[in-house]
């Protein structure tokens, strides 16, 4: 998808969202919205969801897609490595980033976005799987942080 018509698509979507969750409060309803409704209007999302710190460990909340590795190893992969920046994480080729987690062989491109609380600090991440390679882009990150930021917005 172009640039330009990825621009449109993620604005109606932040519109959309933004709406859709002035109706509850709760993080996680928030974060199952958000995964349905990215997962089903863009059609190079292949998975789709959200990754919590939990007592050290980051454990698979809400998604969209396939069945999901349920616990990351930690300090490994594109979520540990997005966490440990504190920064998104766009991956153009899986196959070659090191320390890749493969939950499922399918997956060829990945963008990791930081999921900050109230306060701001990292309690977990929004990670995107794509079956295509070089999927996302700064369009893809810049969209995504903002929806990302709608989850514990008040």
């Amino acid at each position: 998808m172009d640039k330009h018509r990825k621009n449109n698509r993620y604005s109606r979507i932040y519109s959309q969202l933004t709406e859709l969750l002035e109706k509850c409060e709760l993080p996680r309803a928030r974060m199952a919205t958000v995964s349905a409704v990215l997962h089903h209007k863009m059609d190079y999302f292949f998975w789709t969801g959200f990754y919590l710190l939990t007592d050290g460990d980051l454990i698979v909340a809400n998604y969209q897609g396939p069945v999901a590795c349920m616990v990351l190893a930690c300090n490994q992969g594109v979520c540990w490595t997005g966490i440990n920046r504190n920064e998104t994480i766009i991956v153009p080729d899986v196959h070659q980033f090191p320390g890749h987690i493969g939950c499922d062989s399918r997956s060829k491109s990945e963008i990791v976005i930081p999921l900050r609380d109230s306060v701001g600090t990292i309690i977990g991440v929004m990670d995107i799987d794509s079956k295509e390679l070089n999927s996302f882009d700064e369009v893809d990150a810049e969209w995504l942080e903002k929806i990302v930021g709608l989850i514990y917005a008040g």
